[in-house]
């Protein structure tokens, strides 16, 4: 009986430690994969090493190249806050209400469903570290759309108008979970060690991480140790922008070093790409158009074009994906036609997350491409433009995709196998094509264009934010509105009006400001000059121009008020009684020559 029952303790032993094993090696199976998404700013297809750039030094990326699904014939929006808004939601660019970097076309539409949002409803901890550009103001900031942990600078890069003033890459002020906090050190050096150190503290769920780097954005400010081994090249238009991307890739590197030494590099999918064509990568032939001429110096991949461009150069850009346990680990091209749309449903199947019923994409799933099945992308059409306008227009500044056909604008046919650069038109030759892409890109037109009505509003006396601070950048108008500081400096005449939603009638404090609140400089103040640092390509900013302000205005709703200015008080003071409901607000800076401007920044409280 001993004996017996002895046996029968090590069978259940043996029995116990069998299921546990299998226990374990399906807890390890069941495991939903990590996500980090790195996103490089002006980051052209042509600006990397192993892409065939001989000039540029970007080791990890290449190593990284070497063992990814690479897409060669990816496309997103030719500039950066539309191409944001697509890959989030899945969604065209045009749907999500993002067709342009300023004037109110920045701001995602509140229905919009981000992939963060997603992933936090599945599990995840979710973050991003570094540009946003879709929005500062409730409803349409990080935190609103998902984002748990919260690092970035406002705006749409360092030192635009919105960023906290006079920052310059180095040793800045960012917005960290919805307060202001000084940083030491180098932009892109902060997001990622922040990124890092996020990563370590919330081990215990899988995680999504959204790097998302201002840099190499203008200004093209970086220590010059990254700069100085690409000056005195000809075949180098711009040394600085060079050295801010080698300086990403050298933190691409030590996030990956981390992920290795952390035993989470194998279950987490590291997908890289970036925003638009190069910036600063290629200059245009000399009497071509600035962003759609030939190339004539610098390294573009071949491509027409640049950032902004309706060709091949302002929007074929590069997409890695790795994922050692999916295995996705052999360098692998993907020649088919994909976009920044198929980057949500893509990560919807590799980590099998769960999604709502009325939540419907754009773009389709990559994972057929990468197991090597075709069907579906065949005949694929892609759609991408520049709406660098209040209200999109049909073929204005588009390129309509199909296969290796591309139709510009809806009158230039090109034929990428045997005109890679685009340079001979072909439409006359080809009517039955031209007519089959017009249909398509009709039948597109009049499915989207009836959401181009629905507006972003910024939300007045709402618990998540009051009082609300409100920035030039944002203003609907004709012209561009002022987006940088160096236009606050130089005392830029524009005025236009922000477009927002009541939340509960009440007594609301307007002040209308010259200079952003973190200065607390005077209506008639100059701004100090913003110096050099020495070691650095930042240069020295201009003196800050002082404006003579007379009168100052205000309009909300059926409300006007008008008050004489104090220049040496830092803002004008209005008190008014506002109802639920939409809203235009405008304001008026009247000077002494009688030229009138807008407020740049204004804060509205609920009282």
């Amino acid at each position: 009986m001993k004996k017996r029952k002895g046996g029968i303790v090590i069978i259940l032993g043996v029995l116990f430690f069998s299921l546990s094993c299998k226990s374990e090696e399906k807890i390890k199976e069941t495991k939903k994969p990590n996500v980090v998404i790195i996103m490089v700013d002006d980051q052209g297809y042509g600006d990397i090493a192993s892409l065939g750039n001989k000039y540029i030094k970007t080791p990890n990326i290449d190593a990284l190249h070497d063992i990814s699904a690479r897409f060669t014939d990816y496309h997103v929006s030719p500039t950066c806050a539309p191409t944001r808004a697509a890959m989030l939601t899945g969604h065209h660019s045009n749907r999500t209400g993002v067709w342009h970097t300023v004037n109110g076309r920045s701001l995602i539409l509140d229905r919009e469903i981000t992939m963060a949002q997603v992933f936090k409803e599945n599990g995840y901890s979710t973050s991003i570290f570094g540009k946003w550009h879709l929005g500062d103001n409730y409803p349409f900031r990080p935190e609103d759309k998902g984002f748990e942990e919260v690092l970035v600078h406002n705006g749409g890069g360092i030192g635009q108008t919105m960023d906290y003033f006079d920052n310059d890459y180095f040793d800045d002020t960012y917005v960290h979970n919805g307060k202001l906090k000084k940083y030491k050190g180098y932009c892109t050096d902060v997001w990622f060690s922040n990124a890092i150190n996020y990563i370590e503290s919330s081990k215990d769920k899988p995680f999504f991480c959204y790097l998302s780097t201002n840099a190499a954005h203008a200004p093209y400010f970086v220590d010059e140790k990254y700069s100085k081994p690409y000056e005195n090249n000809k075949n180098i238009p711009n040394p600085a922008f060079y050295g801010m991307l080698t300086n990403v890739d050298e933190n691409i590197g030590k996030l990956i070093d981390y992920l290795k030494t952390s035993n989470q590099l194998d279950n987490t999918i590291i997908i890289f790409t970036t925003d638009n064509g190069t910036a600063a990568g290629a200059k245009i032939e000399k009497g071509g158009d600035r962003l759609d001429g030939f190339i004539a110096s610098g390294n573009n991949a071949g491509m027409r074009g640049i950032k902004a461009s309706k060709y091949e150069g302002g929007h074929r850009v590069p997409l890695f994906i790795h994922w050692k346990n999916g295995n996705i680990t052999i360098g692998k091209d993907i020649n088919q036609l994909t976009a920044h749309y198929d980057v949500f449903p893509t990560l919807v199947e590799l980590c099998n997350l769960n999604v709502k019923e009325d939540l419907k994409f754009d773009g389709q799933s990559l994972v057929p491409l990468i197991e090597n099945d075709t069907k579906g992308f065949e005949d694929r059409i892609v759609i991408t433009n520049s709406q660098r306008t209040e209200h999109p227009e049909p073929w204005k500044r588009t390129a309509l995709m199909q296969a290796n056909w591309r139709l510009i604008d809806g009158v230039e046919l090109y034929d990428l196998k045997t005109d890679p650069e685009q340079r001979i038109n072909i439409a006359e030759k080809h009517p039955e094509k031209m007519a089959e892409l017009k249909t398509a890109y009709n039948a597109w037109w009049e499915e989207i264009s009836p959401g181009y009505k629905d507006q972003p509003y910024i939300v007045l006396g709402h618990k998540s934010e009051n009082p609300v601070k409100l920035y030039c950048h944002d203003w609907h108008t004709e012209r561009i509105s002022p987006w940088s500081q160096r236009h606050i400096r130089g005392g830029y005449i524009d005025n236009g009006y922000w477009l927002l939603k009541i939340e509960e009638s009440g007594k609301y404090k307007l002040k209308l400001r010259r200079w952003p609140e973190e200065t607390h400089l005077a209506l008639g103040a100059e701004a100090a000059i913003s110096p050099k640092i020495p070691g650095t390509t930042v240069k020295a900013s201009k003196l800050g121009k002082s404006l003579n302000i007379q009168d100052a205005k205000i309009s909300i709703q059926d409300i006007e008020q008008s008050s004489a200015v104090d220049l040496k008080a830092e803002f004008v003071e209005f008190t008014v009684n506002l109802e639920p409901g939409v809203a235009h607000l405008q304001t008026w800076f009247t000077l002494d020559t009688k030229e009138q401007l807008g407020a740049y920044f204004v804060s509205v409280e609920k009282l």
